[in-house]
């Protein structure tokens, strides 16, 4: 997952509206968003290649999401990240706990950004500042740095959410993560990779033969407990696979 804006909104109607991009190389297997039938109560995309996920719904409102950070300096970790995911959606510690774990191992991994939390609380962990945060109501958004850098692109997801609310239409949401426009040269950070990798990934919608967009996800939370999951899938060149829509609790 290379890029999630969402609006936290504890004591509302819907207290997280979400939206976000998973960007990866086209040629790793996945699965799109669906019941994990090793893991009753988890929602989740999966990595054939390392077993983890990206972004994910638990039982009792469990939520997690997962971005890389792009720093060449960082070790590449013996663990994959996308297990940190998972390990919470399918534990009992809240939040809180469940980061301070991490916090004593993130080593293991290569650097990423964490997102989890519940009904009540949503909590944010970046391995290479190593802090933990509790979140309050606001707009924020992550991509490959910290939460809220200000990269051209993530501002301009953060801005068109703003402009979607106080509603969480999907076509408004999925429309702000097809956005293919590029930033300008001035504009783009720099991570130790190539300049036209930078212009690559410069976009909220990444579309290439090689890498790119491969799953946009709209997330709704209600207050009562119950979300609703939108799933797009893309394939190289932004091609569009399917779309799946799952309520949680599970219907029927």
């Amino acid at each position: 997952m290379c890029l999630i804006v969402f609006a936290w909104q504890p004591g509302h109607s819907q207290p997280l509206i979400l939206a976000a991009n998973r960007d990866e190389f086209f040629p790793r297997p996945c699965l799109a968003a669906a019941p994990w039938p090793d893991a009753p109560g988890i929602i989740a995309g999966r990595d054939l290649q390392a077993g983890g996920t990206w972004l994910g719904l638990g039982p009792e409102g469990r939520f997690a999401a997962l971005t890389n950070i792009r720093d060449l300096s960082l070790p590449q970790g013996e663990r994959s990240r996308g297990d940190l995911p998972v390990e919470f959606l399918r534990g009992s510690h809240t939040p809180e706990q469940y980061l301070h774990e991490v916090a004593e191992q993130h080593q293991l991994y290569g650097g990423f950004n964490l997102l989890v939390g519940d009904q009540n609380e949503l909590w944010h962990f970046n391995s290479k500042s190593a802090v933990i945060n509790r979140l309050k109501a606001g707009v924020y958004g992550v991509s490959n740095a910290d939460l809220n850098t200000p990269w051209p692109k993530l501002e301009r997801a953060k801005r068109a959410l703003k402009n979607a609310l106080p509603t969480s239409d999907p076509i408004a949401l999925f429309n702000l993560l097809n956005d293919s426009q590029r930033a300008a040269d001035e504009e783009l950070p720099q991570t130790g990779i190539s300049l036209e990798m930078e212009r690559m990934l410069s976009s909220v919608f990444i579309a290439s033969t090689g890498y790119g967009t491969r799953a946009s996800t709209v997330l709704t939370a209600h207050a009562d407990g119950s979300r609703i999951m939108h799933e797009r899938s893309y394939g190289p060149d932004g091609v569009f696979l399917g779309e799946v829509r799952i309520e949680y609790p599970l219907q029927g």
